[in-house]
This record gives structure tokens, sequence and C-alpha cells, in this order.
């Protein structure tokens, strides 16, 4: 049985995730994510474990210390357009994100962690955006890699749209131009003046992002 509370310390809220079992003592530790984990018994009751907590209020707030030390000296990523600390967590089994941290389980394999995460959110985007064109237009299969030079690529032998998965560290406006200029391309292949039409009328803002992006 997994109870949750709550520890206030120096003006802050951490979670209490306590784990019940058959073991005679109580254990606590507190995990990168900052989290205080308490193992006990089944018997023990929430006010018994608050009381533990509460004794060992100096250690466990030490080792809250000690791991902020560590992760601020963790990489920096971006995601969406806002700042992330990328946290390495040998429990971890899949990339996840919580505020404004990023859970992983090797911090040495971002990228692919990214590849992971920017499909179901392109996807999302991709659904939302392709909704407003009012064109006849096929709804593309999504492919997301890391390009070095182009942020998408649009396929109309196969009805395919690539994003590269760069994307996923900009604001999401620039996620939904990409997208929009990609799908574009079903209506017009090349670069012309329908084209941009096109492009501009869902996107009115599309020459200033354009211009940021390559910048």
């Amino acid at each position: 049985m997994v109870v949750l509370m709550y520890m206030i310390m120096n003006n802050e809220k951490y979670e209490v995730i306590i784990t019940k079992k058959n073991n005679k003592n109580k254990y606590m530790r507190v995990k990168e994510d900052l989290k205080i984990y308490v193992t006990a018994n089944k018997w023990v009751s929430e006010r018994q474990i608050e009381k533990v907590l509460k004794s060992n209020y100096d250690s466990l707030l030490k080792m809250i210390n000690n791991i902020k030390k560590k992760n601020a000296s963790i990489e920096k990523l971006t995601f969406l357009g806002r700042e992330i600390d990328v946290i390495g967590l040998s429990t971890q089994t899949k990339p996840e994100i919580y505020g404004n941290k990023l859970y992983v389980k090797d911090r040495s394999k971002i990228d692919l962690y990214y590849k992971e995460i920017s499909y179901d959110i392109f996807k999302e985007r991709l659904d939302i955006v392709y909704n407003k064109f009012k064109e006849n237009i096929p709804y593309p299969s999504l492919k997301v890699r890391k390009m070095k030079s182009r942020w998408g690529v649009c396929n109309r032998k196969n009805n395919t749209v690539t994003l590269n998965t760069e994307l996923l560290k900009k604001d999401i406006k620039y996620l939904d131009y990409v997208i929009i200029h990609e799908l574009s391309h079903f209506i017009h292949f090349d670069h012309s003046k329908k084209f941009w039409d096109v492009v501009g009328y869902y996107c009115p803002q599309y020459k200033i992002l354009r211009k940021e992006m390559k910048e």
C-alpha cells in the first residue's frame, strides 16, 4: 500500500511517499526528484510516520540540499521554449517531464529521449493544425527525426510530414508554423506566392516566425 502526504521544510512543500510492507523497521530517503520516500510496517500509522519525519527534520533537509546542489550542475535544455533541468535516475524506465524537470535514465541519450517525447506532442499539434485547413488535403503520416538543415519535410508521394525533433526545444508557435508550412505544400508544392498566401492565411505572423527561426 502506498500513501501520499506532504512535509513543509524551509517554506517549501515536499511530497512524502509512504510504502507499507511487512518489514520491522522504518526507512527513509530523498531521491533526485526531491520526494521523500518512507518504507514502514503496514501497521504503523501516518501520525507515527509524521513524528519520525519531524525528528529527522535536519537529516532530511541536509539530503534535500545535497540533491539540490547536485541538480544545480545538471545539464539544462529547453522544452517548448522554457528551460528545464535534465535529471538522471537509474530507476527511470522512460523519459517523463514534471514541471521544469525531465527525468531520464541516461543523460547521454537526450536526443533519443527527445525523439520519444516529441512524437506524441508533434502528433497532437499536427491534429490541431490539420483540422484548421479548409482545403481537402490528405492526412499525413508523421515522422520525427533530428535534422541539421531543415525544420520539416513534406513528401507528397507517400503523404508524410517529417518534423525536426529540435522543434521540441522551441516555443509551440514555431512548431505550429512549421506544420502549417509543410501542410501547405500539399496544396502548392513550390514556394510561389500562392503557397505563401496559404501559409499566411493560417499563420499571419509567419514572416516574423520565419525570420526568428533563421536567426
